[in-house]
């Protein structure tokens, strides 16, 4: 079973690439972030064709979270724990069958946060906070499941092309990090560190300054894995050379297989 996350950021712009990647990366489920639309803008049919069943949680413009699956899937959030009247679309999660029980895989696009000590700052921290709170309730359940997505938090100096430019910046304060650490405290199991233990492994590069002809990256996509996932984790992949094609995303797609067959 191969999970993927990849922010989009907006798939009217990148349903090209995006239905190209699909049929060649062939991921079992997909968590999509930054869509930028509402479900009736989003390129169903496209995808559809593609042979995924598609679950958007849209917003005019912004963040936007989507949910694709070649499986039938049963939705089982479309928003984290405790929801405000205009929450901003930034959760879906969905329960796939296997053969060795059910996986559930959470989608997420976490609040940038800056500029720090703004509002913005603490509903980052506070949003976390949510997350961590539903994280826990699937631990309860003692089943497989992958939380995926757009995190907005480097979690080492290591993960960032230089920590001097980015000492100021939402994505490294010790908050940002402690919070995601409290998710790992939990027992969860950051994939792609499972397997490339050390080194970047970069998932973002900027549009500007030429990011990305300098590799100039950052890692801020993450899949979390729950013990019973962790398990069965056999390969992780980032997919770099998305970021060369025409009309890029910034983000690249990361993903990891699961064995359970």
């Amino acid at each position: 079973m191969k999970v993927a996350t990849w922010n989009v950021n907006s798939v009217r712009k990148r349903t090209g690439n995006l239905v190209t990647w699909l049929q060649s990366a062939k991921p079992d489920v997909v968590v999509l972030q930054e869509i930028k639309a509402q479900e009736a803008q989003f390129p169903k049919a496209e995808i559809e064709a593609a042979g995924y069943n598609v679950e958007i949680v849209g917003q005019k413009g912004f963040n936007g979270v989507a949910l694709l699956s070649l499986h039938p899937v049963e939705i089982t959030a479309r928003s984290l724990p405790e929801p405000a009247a205009d929450e901003p679309a930034r959760y879906i999660e969905g329960k796939v069958q296997t053969p060795k029980g059910p996986l559930t895989v959470g989608g997420l696009y976490l609040p940038n946060g800056n500029p720090i000590g703004t509002e913005k700052f603490a509903y980052k921290i506070a949003w976390m906070d949510r997350l961590a709170q539903r994280a826990r309730a699937l631990l309860a359940s003692e089943e497989m499941f992958v939380l995926g997505g757009d995190y907005n938090v480097i979690p080492t100096d290591v993960d960032v092309y230089s920590p001097a430019a980015f000492a100021g910046d939402a994505l490294t304060q010790p908050q940002s990090r402690q919070a995601l650490r409290t998710l790992l405290n939990l027992g969860l199991t950051d994939a792609v560190r499972a397997i490339h233990v050390e080194g970047p492994q970069y998932t973002y590069w900027d549009y500007q300054a030429g990011a990305w002809q300098k590799d100039n990256g950052l890692r801020i996509d993450h899949l979390l894995l729950s013990p019973q996932a962790a398990d069965r984790l056999t390969a992780v992949g980032i997919d770099k050379e998305q970021r060369g094609r025409p009309e890029p995303s910034d983000h690249v797609p990361v993903w990891c297989e699961l064995d359970v067959a």
